[in-house]
């Protein structure tokens, strides 16, 4: 029985620096500090599904330089299988600076997708097999969109179930979205996909209405503190969000995707995946940082046990 995930997707290293505002064009903000670590969407949620106890295979591709061995040296840190990375000798690892405001934990991103951004055919032939044993594919669309088409086209041709997590957001063909299991867009990615604004649990249901018509089987619409929309063929509602006093919010929907997935691939039903992957997330936005910030399968437990009823 096929119980690996995939996760396929960006590594970037992370430039963090917090400030007591975010700078307007022109302003020079005196930063009260930094830090450099691992991220990338698709690294970040990799490795809250690892944590989470998912068998999971990363995929991602970094350049021949010294970031690299940042990605590398985090995978070798929790045990994380390195075995499929591809390289690139001619184009350098991404990378992404952020700011993050550390009176409302709001933040502004510039990502470099960098060697990320350069997956190829081959590259992909080299992982075919890889994706067509797995029983869940999770991926984004933050690595070259032909490299997704075709992760996507080859484990919905071999039973695998897509999960596609649509950011950053930008255009999705038709023919790509008849092929996904279940999409999970935060509101903002809704609104632009589907030209409906996510404003209310009305048109959160039209929205997801919108991608059922597209072929979409499942659907997740991420709301922030709100906590998540949830429409599956039997039942359609607002799941709350764990009550946190956050400190961080940048990989808040990466670390939903990881402990939804790894919930999934563990035969939790959608729902009950998406109470685990809000704990998570509720847990990762109290921490700085992204992946640094995902937390183990020992801390989702402990924490949904003291939280069950601090909902909504």
């Amino acid at each position: 029985m096929k119980k690996k995930v995939t996760v396929f997707g960006s590594f970037v290293v992370d430039l963090m620096s917090r400030t007591p505002h975010l700078p307007v064009p022109g302003e020079t903000v005196k930063g009260s500090m930094f830090k450099m670590g691992p991220g990338g969407k698709g690294f970040n949620q990799g490795v809250a599904a690892h944590k989470a106890g998912a068998d999971m295979t990363m995929i991602t591709k970094l350049g021949r330089d010294a970031f690299a061995n940042v990605a590398l040296d985090a995978m070798k840190e929790l045990n994380m299988d390195t075995s499929h990375i591809f390289y690139s000798d001619a184009v350098e690892t991404g990378t992404a600076l952020i700011l993050v405001d550390e009176n409302t934990s709001q933040n502004e991103i510039v990502v470099v997708l960098g060697a990320c951004d350069t997956i190829d055919e081959a590259d992909i032939a080299s992982v075919e097999d890889v994706i067509k044993n797995s029983q869940y594919l999770l991926t984004q669309l933050e690595t070259n969109v032909s490299a997704t088409e075709r992760v996507i086209d080859i484990a919905h041709q071999n039973g695998v179930k897509v999960i596609l997590n649509t950011a950053p957001v930008q255009p999705v063909g038709d023919e790509v979205l008849a092929k996904v299991y279940l999409i999970t867009p935060n509101e903002v990615e809704a609104e632009i996909l589907t030209g409906i604004c996510v404003d209310s649990e009305e048109n959160a249901k039209k929205a997801a209405d919108w991608f059922f018509a597209k072929g979409v089987q499942n659907v997740i619409i991420t709301l922030g503190s709100r906590g998540v929309y949830v429409a599956t063929a039997e039942k359609q509602a607002i799941m709350p969000a764990y009550r946190v006093d956050a400190v961080d919010t940048t990989g808040a929907g990466d670390a939903f995707n990881g402990g939804l997935v790894a919930a999934l691939a563990e035969g939790k039903d959608i729902w009950e995946a998406c109470r685990f992957a809000n704990a998570l997330a509720a847990i990762a936005v109290q921490r700085l940082g992204t992946t640094p910030a995902m937390p183990t399968r020992k801390e989702i437990d402990e924490f949904l046990a003291v939280h069950e009823k601090n909902v909504g």
